[in-house]
């Protein structure tokens, strides 16, 4: 069974940039049709449209990444 987070997770630390991250992502789609499966029915289930539901997920991504360094500079001030 697939893990999509942990591809998404992968592609993105890897990356670092969402339209790099989106790049690699659309590629691994056309190459794996289970992944694609997997991915549009993360995608409905979750109300995202299959253009924008991984961007949405990096940008969460993104996000919480921020917040934990937030909470860091915070403890340490």
């Amino acid at each position: 069974m697939i893990d999509l987070f942990e591809i998404f997770d992968s592609i993105i630390s890897q990356s670092r940039s969402v339209d790099v991250a989106e790049s690699e992502f659309r590629k691994q789609l056309y190459e794996d049709e289970e992944l694609l499966s997997v991915y549009k029915e993360w995608c409905e289930e979750c109300g995202y449209t299959e253009k924008k539901g991984f961007i949405e997920y990096c940008h969460q991504y993104y996000d919480a990444e921020e917040s934990k360094w937030d909470i860091l500079n915070n403890d340490y001030e």
